[in-house]
């Protein structure tokens, strides 16, 4: 079962470590392989790319046929029924309005008469999307890139799943379509971050690589970074569920299942102020393992990285939770608005006992796409911000170089930089 926990076991620690150590780096084997299939793809372009999914994906392509048709895209939507599109488009819709709010347009200061400042917003040109394939379908993880990179305004969406054995996921074409992804290559693993962060003869280059893969996936992005800007470095997911004994054990039990499903690296915690409560959570969750398709893998992951901690008041609970800084967050309480001003890191928050972190997953409207691995302290969730860049603008008048221009040609002198200097000093004496 499900480890029952407090703050004062002697093993609490070890436990804790064990953790957030889950996700560490990847072993030297995965990174030296990485490193020969991006340096391939850079020399070898397209053949390169083509010998690796047959290789790996058992799919065998061309420079024809390695992008989807539309016909094929046709063939997804008219494969789809009208309920799984309803929802996919309720969705694209309420992700859209969100992300909208995120915008922010150029500014231009006017504070001083005789200097004009600002701030320049430019979407991003081109951005590549990662869908994962093989194992599962993920139209959400479409819906979440792509969107707000449209809502953004980038001028090219281009996205690459792997299809192996040559099987296509209608869902995650429609989701494409719906979301308006201009191109999708039928490729995945390390070998379609190559292709997005190098360019190929038929693969064009793009400026940023976003979302979720496999360790190979997230190893490649992490190698490619700085030639390219990527979102982050996704580890395997997680939520902490903060309770005052209120609500009920099974819905918590089905909240902690939601992500031990993932893989059997994720993380599920519950932290309660009521140890019965706890154990009647822990043992609805043997109970409902037992209904999951995935319980194999669930099992695995509740087994190793789950936990229930019994904790003395919601004071130590909330310590805890900023100590980790949860991907997901769900306050299970009374009056979570009460205790939302002290969390500090999480990636979502998640208010109330009518509020499943799955309705985050699917068309809440805020992104799906977290930081995980306590990396909430310092990172945000995938947004609008993500998809564009800002330049500053200055403007100086004759007048405002005069007034301001003795204090630069100064600072330029303490740091030993004649030209720098002399370049506003030549202005001042004409």
């Amino acid at each position: 079962m499900i480890k029952i926990l407090s703050f004062s076991d002697p093993g609490f620690e070890g436990e804790f470590k064990k953790i957030v150590e889950r996700g560490e780096t990847a072993a030297s084997d995965v990174e030296a392989t990485v490193a020969g299939i991006l340096a391939d793809v850079r020399k070898r372009g397209d053949q390169a790319v083509f010998e690796y999914t047959s290789r790996f994906d058992r799919l065998d392509l061309t420079a024809e046929s390695m992008e989807v048709s539309q016909a094929e895209i046709d063939q997804a939507l008219a494969a789809v029924d009208q309920k799984s599109l309803d929802a996919l488009k309720l969705a694209a819709k309420r992700i859209a309005a969100y992300h909208q709010k995120q915008k922010t347009e150029t500014w231009l200061s006017t504070d001083e008469p005789d200097v004009l400042l600002g701030q320049m917003v430019r979407p991003l040109d081109r951005v590549g999307i990662y869908v994962p394939g093989g194992k599962a379908a993920y139209p959400s993880s479409v819906l979440m890139n792509a969107v707000p990179a449209k809502v953004a305004g980038v001028a090219e969406v281009v996205m690459v799943v792997p299809m192996p054995g040559g099987e296509v996921n209608p869902h995650v074409l429609a989701a494409a379509h719906l979301a308006g992804v201009d191109r999708i290559f039928k490729i995945g693993g390390a070998q379609a971050v190559a292709a997005l962060a190098y360019g190929t003869e038929t693969v064009p280059r793009v400026d940023k690589i976003t979302g979720p893969g496999n360790i190979f996936v997230a190893t490649a992005k992490q190698k490619v970074f700085g030639l390219v800007d990527i979102d982050m470095i996704a580890g395997p997911s997680e939520i902490l569920v903060i309770n005052d004994g209120s609500g009920n054990p099974e819905h918590i039990a089905a909240d902690l299942l939601s992500q031990a499903e993932h893989d059997e690296l994720a993380s599920s915690i519950l932290i309660t102020t009521d140890g019965a409560f706890g154990r009647q959570v822990a043992a609805a969750v043997e109970r409902q393992l037992s209904e999951l398709s995935r319980e194999t893998i669930a099992r695995q992951s509740i087994d190793q990285y789950g936990a229930i901690i019994v904790a003395e008041d919601l004071g130590e609970a909330i310590d805890f939770s900023n100590r980790i800084a949860p991907e997901h967050l769900e306050l299970a309480v009374d009056n979570p608005f009460e205790i939302l001003p002290r969390i500090h890191h999480a990636g979502a928050v998640f208010m109330g006992h009518h509020t499943p972190e799955a309705a985050g997953d699917y068309l809440a409207g805020p992104n799906h796409t977290l930081p995980t691995g306590g990396t909430a302290r310092f990172f945000s969730p995938l947004g609008v911000d993500d998809f564009v860049k800002k330049s500053s603008i200055v403007s100086f008048s004759r007048e405002g170089l005069q007034r301001l221009g003795e204090s630069i040609v100064h600072i330029a002198e303490l740091e030993g930089l004649e030209a720098h200097g002399k370049s506003v000093s030549i202005r001042l004496k004409n």
